[in-house]
């Protein structure tokens, strides 16, 4: 009997005991395409040598210490390569070891900078609705999937929930494509006026919303527009890029494809590629000066922050990244990988949207192509996807309450970097095989 706590006690996963390339191979030998990265996390693939062996380096040198007392090398030099290649004014770099963590922090340091700005009225946050922002308790809060938060909205903090830019679902017809950004982007200015333009202290969204909805980038105009709002009110912008960050949308930072910089921009996944727990919160100099010139310290902490194992392993993977040109990659073999999506499945009966962008894609399923009607809920398609999937030898991202927390159904593809040709026909083969075992005949 397995003493671990399991995600889910009713479906014990098999035992991984290697993996290989953009493969994972279980006790019974049997390989797995890691076609999700598990959660958008393996961008290098499983078994890259030049991080394992930047981590069995750095285990030589020292493999923990305390940043209340040291700092260390990787840290520093890691700090200093993102900020090198991230948006201006971007400017300091907070070390923790996941995506929830970091959104946690940039909550924190949002409210604290407008403390030490002599603004203690600033304290509503502002998001979107079905958005995923990380499972402690004031992500989860800022989050706006009504399924992930139902049983523990007791015990979140009260955070505004706007409209998500969901093309696809929202558009009017005769609305273009920039009309309908700019309707979007007027909820944010509406909510700062209903809850007072003093009070508000930043705005959060995911320039490619993921887990939640199944890659959904915002269209052309909506993010400067909300750029705008938020200097007109003082108002800060931070951006999630835990799972749409790091290369995976065919920039490093999601952020450039839109044209905007945030105030606090938050990074994981594919910052350690999962080799090291690690995630990151990027600020403005102008924020930090707040903290820097006034009391000097921000209040917020945990153990393992910059640790440096996990630098020296985000080190190694963001060098391989730029060193590799895996960027450019991402952007030619995620236009390849979309164009065969569309071309196989673009006018099947039951997938109504395929979208996203360089290898961050989702596919949305419906029971009307017309309507854009979605599955009832009831089928629990995305569970049963998922686990057709598996079996087939297929490991994606399927999830269920796409619309609204309960309506809507999708997948989310984001397998590693160096995904080739033949593991894209393997993909979409494995993909075919399992729409026609789960999907209505």
């Amino acid at each position: 009997m397995s003493h671990v706590f399991p995600r889910h006690t009713k479906n014990i996963p098999p035992i991984a005991v290697g993996g290989e390339g953009c493969y994972l191979i279980d006790t019974n030998g049997k390989q797995y395409l890691d076609a999700s990265g598990g959660a958008a996390v393996s961008c290098l693939g499983h078994g890259d040598i030049d991080v394992t062996i930047a981590i069995k380096d750095q285990l030589d040198k020292v493999a923990f210490a305390h940043t209340g007392f040291l700092s260390s090398e990787p840290a520093e030099k890691l700090a200093s390569l993102l900020i090198e290649h991230a948006p201006k004014p971007l400017d300091k770099v907070y070390f923790v070891s996941g995506g929830s963590e970091a959104v946690e922090s940039a909550i924190k340091l949002a409210r604290q900078y407008h403390l030490e700005n002599g603004e203690p009225d600033r304290k509503h946050l502002i998001a979107r609705r079905q958005s995923y922002h990380g499972n402690t308790l004031g992500a989860l809060a800022a989050g706006g999937n009504a399924w992930r938060r139902a049983q523990f909205d007791p015990l979140l903090i009260n955070v505004s929930h706007i409209a998500p830019c969901y093309e696809y679902i929202g558009r009017n017809d005769g609305e273009t494509a920039h009309q309908y950004g700019q309707r979007m982007a007027q909820e944010l200015e509406d909510e700062i006026i209903r809850l007072g333009p003093g009070t508000v202290l930043a705005f959060m969204a995911e320039p490619v919303v993921g887990a939640t909805m199944g890659a959904v980038p915002a269209v052309d105009g909506y993010f400067k527009r909300i750029r705008e709002i938020c200097d007109k009110y003082g108002v800060l912008l931070i951006l999630d890029e835990v799972m749409c960050g790091m290369g995976r949308t065919g920039s490093l930072f999601a952020a450039d494809i839109d044209g905007v910089a945030p105030d606090i921009l938050c990074i994981a996944k594919g910052l350690g590629a999962g080799y090291q727990p690690i995630g990151a919160m990027l600020c403005s100099d102008k924020i930090f000066a707040a903290i820097e010139n006034g009391s000097g310290f921000f209040q917020h902490g945990h153990t393992y922050i910059g640790h440096p194992v996990a630098t020296a392993a985000g080190l190694a993977v963001v060098n391989a990244l730029l060193d590799r040109d895996l960027i450019t990659r991402v952007q030619e073999q995620g236009a390849k990988l979309k164009q065969m999506l569309e071309n196989i499945f673009g006018q099947h009966p039951y997938i109504g949207d395929i979208r996203g962008r360089g290898l961050f894609l989702g596919m949305e399923f419906v029971s009307d192509r017309d309507a854009k009607t979605p599955f009832d809920p009831s089928l629990a398609l995305g569970a049963k996807m998922k686990k057709t999937a598996f079996e087939n030898g297929l490991i994606c991202y399927p999830m269920s309450g796409t619309r609204d927390g309960k309506l809507g159904d999708h997948m989310l593809l984001a397998p590693p970097f160096i995904l080739d040709n033949n593991h894209m026909d393997e993909l979409v083969e494995k993909l075919g095989k399992t729409f026609d075992a789960v999907l209505p005949r």
